[in-house]
This record gives C-alpha cells, structure tokens and sequence, in this order.
C-alpha cells in the first residue's frame, strides 16, 4: 500500500510531520512517500529538518510574488505529474492552503482517494480567512476521509452531507508536534532590555490583514511599550513584503519591540512557552495556546476554532488599535483576568491524532 503525502507550508509540514513519523513505524505493510511543493520555502524546510523528514519529491513551486492563480495552476500540473509517476493508493493533505486544495482536485482528477488531515474547520465567512475558508471547504467536498479534530469539526461535515462513516474524529496533530517538540531542550536566547520584563509575542501573517489591519497592530503595539515599561515584545515578522514593509516602517526604531527574521519551529515553541501572552492572527496558535495555557488575543473577527475561545485561553480582539491595547492592558494590569486566561488544557486533542489517523487508514484501506 502506498502514501503520499503533500504538503506546501511551514504550518502543514507542523501538523503532518507526526503523521508521516506514524507511518514509518509501518513500513513492513506500506510505503510512505513526502511530497514537497515549496509553497513556504524557507519556512517549510527548517520544520522538515526538524523533524528529520527527507522529501521524496521537491517541486519548488515558490516564485516570488506569485498570485493565487499562478501558483494554483503550476501546483496542479506538477502534482497531476508526480501522481501519475507514484500511482500512490492515497494521498493525505493537512489544512486549508492552496497546496491542499490542488492537490485534493489533481488526486480526484487521478481517482486516487484523498485523506484530509484536520478537516471540517469552518468560520462560514468565505473571505475570512481568505482564501483559506474556501480551500477547506472545496478540499472538503474532493477527500474520501475526513480526519477532523474535534465534534464541531465533524458536525460541519455533517452539515455538509459527508458520510458519517467517512468521518472520523481523531485530535489535531498540531499538539502531537507541540509536545514532541516540548521534549526536546532549546537554548533559547533574548536579548532583552531587561530580563525581567514581561514578554509578548506577536504573529501577523494573514492575507487579509493586510493594510490597515497591519498598520493598526503595529500602532497598538508601540501604544503598548510606550504606556507598559515592564514590558517587551518579540515580533517574528513574516517573509511577504505586505507585512515586513509596515511593520519595519512602524516599530523597527521601537527598542523594546524586536523584530526578528522568522524563528526555526523548535525556537518558536519555547518562546510560546517562555512568553507572558500572545497576540496574533494564527491559526494554529490557536490551537497550541491552550496546551500551554497561555492567554492569546486573537487578532481577527471571526475563528474556526471556537474551541479554543470556549476554553477561556484565547479572545477574538479584532484589528482595531484602540480594542488591542485594552485587551491587552487588561490582562497585563488585572490578575484575576489573566489567571482566568491561563489554563492549561487543550479541546484540540491529547497528542495521539496522528496514531488514530494511521490506524484509521491502516483498517479502512
């Protein structure tokens, strides 16, 4: 029996990887093959070493300020391509990128059944997040197995008409990874103004946080040190150019606000652990806070994972200047409100997904 993996991004390659260790273990009964577009060039290599994944196919599809419809037909025909050369008795696909969704099309193009890593995720707001919301949902309606991390997940499928039998509740893998990397000691460095200063760290990324959303986050983060001498943030700023520009514009001669290159992911998850809050418009931040118990104020109107604001640990804030900096203060100056914010616990799942999606795919293939 043959997998194929595909993947594109750092996040995919995060919540994948202990997919792809599981079905190692396996080798005696499958064949496990990685497959690697290069959506996230830089960023998806250093968490493929990380997790000591060597690719079986690199296409390198990255192109500087490439569009959606550029890079959505490149990436068909060359997966279409490398899906006749495997002939793989499956393909697995994580998420919600643009990766997953030519991909999932180009596997049913080869009626070749696709298995759909954290799947029935949904905000019902096609441009938000965009255009991830519509690559889930159509990579929804193209997979045959549908791995969805929580209840909610699975009742969307539902929803949807998936078939129940078709649906299966497994975890997020995001905190298989987490805790795999938890295990592993990091020497981590900052070079803060002071040691004592309470940390923030910051993550911006989103498409349509582009403009003047950006531009009002890094208005509210310099309101922030300004008003909270106690306080410094480190802000790993995103390779596109739409969020460097502004936000070296705005904050680079900020000297309690440090702007950092994009951290390998082993550094990034202890620094989520070392860190007193978290802003930003991640995903799969979402998801990992609460495991760590760190409160984190969502910079964004709506989610697709309402689990985690259930939870108490994180709280949509949106992108308005004034609406960050309250939040903010309120969880910097009120103790009982962070307390109430930091709680351990995870609804996403106890660190075994990838296990029960192998297993899964192992009985029903």
């Amino acid at each position: 029996m043959r997998f194929l993996t595909i993947l594109g991004t750092r996040p995919e390659a995060i919540k994948l990887a202990p997919v792809i260790l599981e079905l190692q273990k396996h080798l005696d009964r499958v064949e496990s093959l990685v497959c690697v577009t290069g959506q996230h060039r830089e960023m998806l290599d250093d968490v493929l070493k990380w997790f000591q994944i060597e690719p079986d196919y690199d296409l390198n599809l990255m192109h500087p300020n490439q569009s959606l419809a550029e890079y959505s037909s490149r990436s068909l025909i060359a997966v279409d391509k490398i899906l006749k050369r495997v002939k793989p008795d499956v393909v697995l696909v994580q998420g919600d990128t643009t990766t997953v969704m030519m991909s999932a099309l180009a596997a049913f193009y080869e009626r070749i059944p696709v298995g759909h890593v954290e799947a029935g995720l949904r905000t019902r707001d096609r441009y938000a997040p965009f255009p991830e919301e519509i690559n889930r949902r159509l990579t929804g309606v193209l997979a045959t197995y549908h791995f969805a991390p929580t209840e909610r997940a699975a009742a969307a499928l539902r929803h949807e008409h998936v078939p129940e039998d078709h649906i299966f509740i497994t975890g997020n893998t995001v905190v298989d990874a987490l805790r795999m990397t938890l295990r592993r000691p990091i020497d981590l460095h900052l070079s803060l103004k002071n040691e004592n200063s309470r940390l923030i760290l910051v993550t911006a990324h989103r498409r349509e946080s582009f403009g003047l959303p950006i531009e009002s986050l890094c208005l509210a983060l310099r309101d922030i040190v300004h008003r909270n001498a106690d306080v410094e943030i480190v802000f790993p700023v995103h390779l596109n150019p739409n969020v460097r520009r502004p936000v070296w514009r705005i904050l680079g001669e900020e000297p309690r606000i440090h702007l950092l290159d994009p951290l390998p992911y082993g550094h990034f998850v202890h620094l989520m652990a070392r860190c007193y809050l978290i802003l930003t418009d991640s995903g799969g931040i979402q998801e990992e806070a609460p495991v760590l118990g760190k409160p984190t104020l969502v910079m964004r109107e709506v989610t697709e994972r309402p689990e985690a604001i259930e939870t108490g640990v994180t709280r949509l804030v949106g992108t308005s200047r004034a609406r960050i900096v309250m939040e903010t203060e309120r969880l910097l100056h009120d103790p009982i409100a962070y307390a109430n914010m930091a709680q351990t616990g995870s609804p996403f799942g106890d660190g075994r997904a990838a296990q029960r999606i192998v297993d899964i795919l192992l009985r029903v293939l």
